[in-house]
């Protein structure tokens, strides 16, 4: 949609361009704030205003937009991202003096409630890297992804992102474009090897282009893409007797999980899995403290105790 009513320069555009160029984020990502931001600009032009001239938007502009949001009984996670985008975006404004004043600065987000990770059981996760399919090459690709996205804990676009170039078998380590396009290096479990070893021997019937690089193809030859590997999932799922209503990213929060529980360290989980920030990762810990409870429940001899002497 059109942001302005003439021809200065547009400042959503300029900021979902800094998102894009500067920020480096990914495609998916621009796209949400910029409908997010939308929704705000067409809320404001019900009140004369709009997102074309954001100093003119005040916090009562802004507190009037959340109550339709919660009036229309949007859920408060969404409330969030869509106020967050919106903080975002003065931000930026600010920081280039586009705007004196951030009509979001006083305003507080929505308490949400502590969601934790859905996560697999060990036992399930090994039933589902296992699963009985037909090796033909599809069979060997769902595998070799499974083992991927659990073995290495990777996002479901980092490991349809991988090409040939970032694949080393022979030293079990992957080169891996995360969020902002960092790098970084994770290893490989040696399931995960053999299973890709066997899949790129077979990955030919897929018939990919001659300049091809992508590891994990779709059954035209094109990369895999984030809606194919989620089928993928929950297929083999299915096929292995784990909930069905897992995706990719299940198999990330389990991969965290587990080696939380077998004793990794927090600051290693979180070098494997990206996190720029420590208390992202953290969130992993209730799991593994739970997991404590009941060793020292079981275990302690007082753990059972009411706390009432006995005669």
């Amino acid at each position: 949609m059109s942001w302005t009513n003439g021809p200065a320069p547009d400042p959503v555009a300029l900021f979902l361009l800094y998102l894009d160029a500067q920020r480096g984020y990914s495609p998916a990502t621009v796209a949400a704030y910029g409908t997010d931001l939308e929704g705000v600009h067409v809320f404001l032009q019900r009140r004369d205003k709009g997102l074309h001239d954001p100093a003119a938007v005040t916090k009562n502009d802004v507190t009037a937009f959340l109550a339709d949001l919660h009036r229309r009984s949007l859920a408060k996670s969404s409330v969030c991202r869509k106020l967050s985008a919106l903080r975002a975006f003065y931000r930026f404004l600010r920081q280039r003096k586009l705007v004196a004043d951030d009509p979001c600065a006083s305003l507080s987000n929505p308490k949400l409630p502590k969601l934790h990770p859905k996560v697999l059981n060990v036992d399930q996760a090994v039933h589902l890297v296992e699963s009985d399919v037909t090796p033909d090459p599809e069979g060997l690709r769902d595998l070799a992804l499974l083992e991927v996205l659990y073995g290495s804990g990777l996002r479901v676009s980092e490991a349809l992102g991988l090409d040939f170039g970032d694949v080393d078998l022979d030293q079990r380590l992957l080169r891996v474009l995360g969020k902002g396009r960092k790098e970084r290096v994770v290893p490989l479990t040696n399931p995960a090897v053999e299973r890709l070893r066997r899949y790129i021997e077979q990955r030919g019937a897929f018939g990919p282009a001659p300049r091809e690089q992508a590891i994990f193809l779709g059954k035209r030859g094109g990369r895999l893409t984030r809606k194919q590997a989620g089928r993928i999932v929950k297929a083999m799922a299915a096929l292995s007797g784990v909930p069905s209503s897992i995706s990719p990213h299940t198999l990330r929060h389990s991969f965290a999980t587990h080696m939380l529980q077998a004793g990794a360290d927090l600051r290693s989980v979180q070098e494997l899995l990206g996190h720029s920030r420590i208390s992202t990762t953290q969130r992993y810990t209730h799991l593994d403290l739970a997991q404590i409870m009941r060793v020292y429940d079981s275990a302690h001899p007082l753990a059972g105790k009411t706390g009432e002497s006995e005669e």
